[in-house]
């Protein structure tokens, strides 16, 4: 639209030619007046200083034939306006000198003979582009003056595979056109009601919808480019600082001890990856964290029971997390408290306004959680969409894609407390590698070796050690324990205190109990032992792990039928169909025997030939995946923030395509299946690369008959049909759906051994 001030200027310069026009023609039959003169000088200056106002105002921007942000197009409407109107007093003109020197009369037609829309193709402007812009950009339909000045715009033309490519694009035109005059954010932004205003703007603003080809080399953002380097910090005192605990409260208590007692093996291993140039010519980030778990709304009181046996799992990951980013040398900003998030969140200026604009925003990548992710919403309100694609969401038990998907969750009645977030699945970061949907960032398993006392521990082959410190745990479980007391003598650490009398009596009578116990003390217990035993429950906790790289055989109880959402209370409402097949899925899969016995712990003949094994084998050494390295945790953190891009659409993969392999399934085989049957990890990456006919041609693969949908178990090949079905939504791409009688079409990559996240060539 053209604003209020330039309208009344054009108004007041179309009448002035009007009346110049007349006084003009007057001039043949009568003596013009003297005023004539200097009405036309008045026009011309009138004009003059306006078109030079406003192409003052578009000096050195993108031209385009369009109305939106970076073109001139308001300036062209004005010359078209001015030369549609000279077009037609020229005509009227021709008419009356016909008229005067020929006596004839001739019907006066008002129509325009060459359109605005031709001239301005002609490039009045001389403006560089447009000629080009305007012959390679077919349009449908011509527009007059009389809709060019009421807002009209021409309609913008999408390509073909944009509802593939750009799924979502239709669907948000659709809500500006409701809600564009909601916030003066978007009209800031160059957004005038038109249709090609919106496409422009969700194109190179919110990147919802593809650039026009005209519009290709308008420049990006480079905001990181005048940043410092990022480099390795001489020593944790700056982090200290920032794990300051609060007056009231003292939520990290726990996590500075952990992060000071592993400093000198962290630091050594940031020196050594550094080494290998890993970490050489990055840009410092500035990254905020905000821990929701460790928040008093939360109500968990992790922190709180950290010394009486409580969970550590999320306090060791968040601990390992902020090491992590603060040694490859990031700029952080933490915070565990909502009022606090709230005070961060205020110094953002354009943290609430409605249009996803990132430039200006103080942050390039946010840590947090699900509850932490939810306190934000609440005070972003609106502003939401543009912070969206910066999470990084730590996830223990993973998100799958179906949950994750609000009106997909609704329609197939998967709604959770947990889902529904609407995010890329990979921007779920997972304590272990669960599902390949998301992304797995881990944490890192003590092993103090440098502790001359610990090495000088006699291991005891006769000695167990279980896995459980709290009573819940060793409920029902009195036989299990019985058997394994035949073969050894049983430790425990749990935690006794304020505990029932019949609680107690779970616990057999043969079982020493040590108490809680510092890192240390652990440590050298876990030496002593030969075995370490699970009892079923927590799952995927980090001690197996512990246990293990200390020397200790794990006994990992399995689980038939496999523990889920459908019949384990603990996993109800969880946002994930993955079935358990044991205590500690990763060990089983992932490192086996002789590190790892998973056996059914109620097969008691089973039992008791695992733990004759075990007695019988000689001493195991200590075993440690090198992604659960302090090392290998930097890699692989490092890798994703230099990476991992997630406000780009469609998101680009930083697997290369040599690192990856289609593969078809079997009928009713799930991606992460079938990939991991091959020594591969599924890559959702790539989904969009084998999305189409043409990658299946390559397979020598027919489609009897193509179609488009949206659900987690495509792109797929119909097993007796022969339809190719491809995806329709890419927030749909699922490594984990599955479905009998479609066969799966599966990218798979490659990984380095030990450390799962990243492909070999990926480094």
């Amino acid at each position: 639209m053209i604003k209020p001030n330039r309208a009344r200027i054009l108004l007041l310069v179309i009448v002035l030619l009007w009346f110049a026009t007349v006084l003009h023609l007057a001039s043949w039959t009568d003596t013009p007046p003297k005023t004539a003169q200097a009405i036309q000088e008045e026009i011309v200056q009138l004009s003059a200083q306006y078109v030079k106002a406003l192409a003052a105002e578009q000096r050195d921007i993108v031209d385009g034939p369009y109305s939106g942000r970076l073109t001139s197009y308001d300036l062209k409407k004005t010359l078209a306006v001015l030369l549609e109107h000279i077009m037609g007093r020229l005509d009227k003109m021709e008419n009356k000198f016909d008229s005067l020197l020929n006596g004839t009369s001739y019907n006066l037609d008002s129509s325009v003979k060459l359109s605005t829309l031709e001239k301005v193709e002609e490039n009045p402007m001389g403006a560089k582009g447009s000629v080009n812009a305007l012959t390679e950009h077919k349009r449908s339909k011509k527009v007059t003056v009389q809709q060019l000045l009421q807002g009209e715009a021409e309609k913008c033309s999408l390509p073909d595979d944009h509802k593939y490519t750009y799924p979502h694009c239709l669907g948000k035109v659709d809500w500006m056109k409701g809600h564009w005059k909601s916030d003066k954010c978007y009209s800031n932004l160059g957004v005038d009601g038109s249709v090609c205003s919106f496409i422009i703007y969700l194109s190179e603003v919110e990147n919802w919808c593809p650039k026009f080809p005209w519009r290709l080399n308008v420049s990006e953002s480079q905001h990181l480019q005048n940043r410092n380097e990022a480099i390795i910090p001489e020593n944790a005192a700056g982090l200290m600082n920032l794990l300051t605990d609060s007056n009231s409260r003292k939520p990290y208590a726990w996590i500075r001890h952990r992060i000071q007692q592993i400093w000198p093996k962290w630091k050594q291993s940031a020196i050594d990856l550094n080494s290998k140039s890993s970490l050489k010519g990055r840009k410092q980030k500035n990254i905020l964290i905000h821990i929701g778990a460790l928040t008093k709304q939360s109500g968990f009181k992790f922190a709180e029971t950290a010394d009486k046996g409580g969970p550590l799992g999320e306090l060791l990951q968040w601990s390992d997390i902020i090491t992590s980013l603060y040694l490859l040398g990031h700029k952080l900003t933490i915070t565990s408290e909502v009022e606090e998030l709230r005070k961060i969140l205020s110094k953002f200026p354009d943290a609430k306004i409605q249009c996803q604009v990132r430039s200006s925003l103080p942050v390039d990548v946010i840590f947090t959680d699900i509850v932490g992710l939810k306190q934000f919403k609440q005070y972003v309100g609106h502003g939401y969409g543009k912070f969206s694609c910066l999470l990084r969401v730590i996830d223990s038990f993973g998100t799958e894609p179906s949950f994750n998907h609000d009106q997909y969750a609704k329609a197939h009645k998967m709604m959770t407390t947990w889902g529904r977030q609407n995010l890329i699945p990979q921007q779920f970061f997972n304590m272990f590698p669960h599902t390949p949907d998301n992304s797995f960032i881990g944490f890192v398993v003590e092993t103090p070796d440098n502790i001359s006392s610990l090495n000088r521990v006699v291991r005891k082959e006769d000695q167990a050690l279980v896995y459980g410190k709290h009573l819940s745990m060793w409920k029902g479980k009195k036989q299990y324990l019985d058997i394994i007391h035949e073969f050894f003598e049983i430790h425990s650490t749990f935690y006794a205190g304020g505990v029932k009398s019949e609680d107690k009596q779970e616990v057999p009578s043969y079982v020493i109990n040590h108490g809680i116990l510092s890192p240390g003390e652990i440590q050298k217990l876990l030496r002593e032992s030969k075995i370490f035993v699970g009892l079923g429950f927590p799952y995927e906790g980090p001690a197996p792990l512990e246990a293990i790289a200390a020397g200790c055989v794990f006994l990992n109880p399995k689980f038939s039928p496999p523990h889920t959402s459908q019949n384990t209370k603990f996993f109800k409402g969880k946002p994930t169909l993955r079935e358990v097949t044991s205590q500690h899925p990763y060990a089983e899969v992932y490192i086996h025997e002789p590190y790892v016995y998973t056996v059914d712990i109620n097969n008691l003949e089973e039992l008791r030939t695992a733990l004759r094994k075990i007695k019988q084998q000689s001493q195991v050494e200590p075993y440690l995946p090198y992604e659960y390295s302090e090392e290998g945790m930097l890699q692989r953190v490092n890798i994703f923030l230099e990476k991992q891009d997630f406000c780009r659409v469609p998101v680009e993969s930083f697997v290369p395509d040599q690192a990856v392999q289609t593969i078809i399934a079997d009928t009713g085989k799930s991606c992460k299946d079938v990939c991991h049957n091959r020594g591969l990890i599924c890559e959702p990456s790539h989904f969009t690369k084998v999305n189409n006919k043409d990658k299946l041609k390559q397979m020598n693969v027919e489609c009897t008959k193509s179609q488009h949908s949206g659900d987690i178990f495509y792109p797929s090949l119909h097993e007796d049909s022969g339809t190719c079905t491809f995806q329709t939504d890419p927030m749909l791409f699922s490594c984990v759906g599955s479905q009998e009688g479609q066969r799966r079409i599966c990218p798979c990559r490659n990984y380095i051994k030990g450390q799962i996240a990243v492909c070999e060539q990926c480094l």
